[in-house]
């Protein structure tokens, strides 16, 4: 059955932006039939704790002699890891917090970015590579290029290369900006072009899961 992981970290659970357009992906992904499965992971409503140890970024033949892991994260990583590799698609929702990402999706990446495992070290070992992950970046202001801000935000580069360049995942990124136009009055002249920006978010999610549903 096509699998989609569905991921979410903002902490604003009721508006959201990046809650909104995977949630939309995630529907849309549904809509193609009923074999088209789900599988819904929220790091923030149910945060994964920090890694208790570095051994866990390598898989076990690459840990240093003696070193320890305790058994409860060492099953809490396989369970995460075989949750991922045999999803069809990712959908991640990253919001913009303090110019990364939030904590709680940088945890998931620690466990699941291993060297051995899911990343080559001693042998090319990638079983996600090709795998498509659709990145859902929300940002307040704008840090597009001529914005002014082009370049601080720091969240989508660690992603990408995490996800794309260590796991080999082919990763599409759909941005929505200016999401704190319609509440902030000071940014009131900017509504309609973040409502022209979210309205595209919508159409190239739209467009991705029709397209990556159906080639599941």
């Amino acid at each position: 059955m096509p699998t989609l992981l569905h991921l979410d970290s903002s902490a604003d659970l009721t508006g959201s932006v990046s809650r909104e357009l995977t949630a939309r992906f995630a529907a849309a992904w549904s809509a193609l039939g009923p074999a088209h499965v789900v599988v819904r992971r929220d790091l923030h409503s149910d945060p994964l704790p920090h890694l208790p140890t570095n051994a866990l970024h390598w898989a076990p033949r690459l840990r240093r002699p003696g070193q320890s892991v305790p058994p409860e994260a060492e099953a809490l990583q396989d369970r995460l890891i075989q949750e991922l590799i045999p999803a069809d698609a990712v959908v991640i929702g990253a919001p913009m917090y303090n110019w990364s990402m939030p904590s709680t999706l940088k945890a998931w990446v620690d466990y699941v970015q291993v060297g051995g495992t899911t990343s080559p070290f001693d042998e090319p070992t990638q079983p996600l590579a090709g795998t498509p992950v659709v990145i859902v970046s929300s940002r307040g202001g704008q840090y597009g290029p001529g914005s002014g801000n082009e370049g601080t935000e720091h969240g989508v580069p660690a992603l990408q290369q995490a996800l794309g360049g260590a796991l080999g995942m082919q990763v599409t990124v759909v941005i929505a900006e200016l999401t704190l136009a319609p509440t902030v009055e000071a940014m009131a002249p900017l509504r309609d072009r973040a409502d022209a920006n979210l309205q595209q978010a919508r159409s190239s999610i739209d467009e991705l899961a029709a397209r990556l549903g159906a080639d599941a």
